[in-house]
């Protein structure tokens, strides 16, 4: 069995071990790799202020980037009796260097250790959702500009209310995406500050170069305050969440839409058969099970933030272990939310609509205003408009003139679909995706 780094002469009791430990060393593997990166970076540093020597240094680089490339090809493993992600790396390193693999720690604390993995990993997974958020946003303006002209049924309080488009849901499907980029440019700026040198929550003695780290690393800035950096822990997963939440509320919004629109009552849009499941005994069933998922992954995924701030809730400065449990909620978020806009993607773009909604005659009411609207302008007064109107509707003598005429901003006939693709492309110029990809590919190379 592996001694823990921390354990002197007395072993720990294996149930308490097993308790203690829970499912963090599954959750350590997705971090390996930016374990691994801190390292070089931590190191480099130390070399710099004179706690590592240049034949030591490089050593100790070519051993990592080993293990970074195991970790890349799914092949790190943390052992049997080996707590965590950090100490099996030391582990390795000791194996190979002895000593000198002993010399990494110099400086620095599981706590930090662990801060900063999270940071990297969230960087690097926030990129994924915001290039997958990119991608339904695409698509969606696309399916918009497509059937602009194509009406459909708006709703209030689901009563048929007024004239919708294709073009208007499509369309706010894609803005509120771009609304949501908006809450993970602040989730990445949050994010990605070094919270490395804060060691235990308390700094170090060491002559610590924190900002060489944080230049290493490709981040915008440090957390400056030593005891500030160890509180970040389950601030910065919450503000992420918050903003994975966000897109996941988006999403779930247009699955419930998607799944009332192909039903045959509705019958708006349709999904190929190769999208759809069927039923173990209804041999006509074509069941939008996709949508139904990602509308029940999405709304648990809204329960993120809740979660860790229940965690986390009124704990004071400092570390607790109460924080290793944010990992397990955390860490398979992102994957669990790419896979629903991964799908949803896929759906929107394969989507057939019905181009004949309105032919129907359940649907004459929704221009009632349109007529109320009319009249208006033709000098009668909105009230006695209205009355008239209604009056006619209810003497059933109403006849629906559905030429639509809608231009301002934002409507049927002036989408601003240009200006909403401006305004997304400018939320993402605001990450600094290249500048940590420069980064990394620096501390790797060298």
């Amino acid at each position: 069995m592996a001694t823990k780094l921390w354990e002197k002469n007395t072993q720990v009791n294996a149930k308490i071990e097993a308790f203690t430990v829970g499912r963090d060393r599954e959750m350590d593997i997705f971090l390996a790799k930016y374990d691994v990166l801190g390292s070089m970076a931590h190191i480099r540093m130390l070399q710099s202020v004179g706690l590592l020597e240049e034949s030591e240094l490089k050593q100790l680089l070519s051993e990592l980037k080993d293990i970074y490339t195991l970790a890349e090809n799914d092949e790190f493993v943390i052992e049997d009796g080996v707590e965590d992600v950090h100490s099996q790396v030391e582990l390795l390193l000791t194996r190979k260097l002895g000593d000198i693999g002993k010399k990494i720690h110099s400086g620095r604390s599981r706590n930090d250790q662990v801060l900063l993995d999270l940071k990297l990993f969230s960087r690097a997974e926030i990129e994924k959702v915001v290039n997958s958020v990119s991608d339904l946003f695409d698509v969606l303006i696309s399916q918009s500009n497509k059937y602009k002209n194509v009406l459909l049924p708006g709703y209030t309080h689901l009563q048929v209310a007024m004239p919708s488009s294709f073009g208007l849901w499509f369309g706010a499907y894609a803005e509120s995406l771009a609304d949501d980029l908006q809450l993970l440019l602040s989730a990445w700026k949050i994010t990605n500050r070094n919270p490395l040198g804060s060691a235990a929550g308390y700094g170090s003695s060491f002559p610590l170069n924190r900002q060489l780290t944080t230049d290493l690393l490709g981040f915008d800035t440090m957390n400056y305050n030593v005891v500030y950096a160890q509180m970040g822990r389950g601030k910065m997963e919450r503000t992420v969440a918050n903003a994975l939440a966000s897109v996941a509320a988006t999403v779930a919004k247009l699955a419930f839409d998607a799944c009332m629109f192909t039903s045959q009552n509705f019958g708006f849009i349709k999904l190929p058969d190769e999208f759809t499941t069927g039923s173990s005994i209804m041999p006509h069933k074509k069941n939008p099970d996709v949508f139904e998922l990602t509308r029940a992954k999405c709304n648990k995924l809204q329960s993120l933030p809740q979660q860790i701030m229940l965690i986390n809730n009124n704990l004071p400065s400092g570390y607790f272990r109460d924080l290793q449990i944010i990992k397990e909620v955390f860490v398979p978020a992102f994957a669990e939310l790419n896979d629903c806009l991964e799908m949803t993607t896929m759906m929107m773009a394969q989507v057939k609509v019905n181009e004949n909604i309105l032919d129907d005659s359940r649907y004459d009411f929704l221009f009632s205003v349109e007529e109320v609207n009319r009249l208006t302008l033709s000098g009668v007064p909105f009230r006695d408009a209205y009355k008239q109107v209604g009056l006619d509707i209810e003497a059933g003598n109403f006849v629906p003139n559905k030429d639509v005429n809608h231009t301002h901003q934002g409507s049927i006939g002036n989408l601003c679909n240009d200006e909403i693709c401006t305004y997304k492309n400018e939320v993402i110029s605001g990450f600094t995706f290249d500048k940590v990809k420069q980064a990394e590919e620096l501390l790797l190379a060298n």
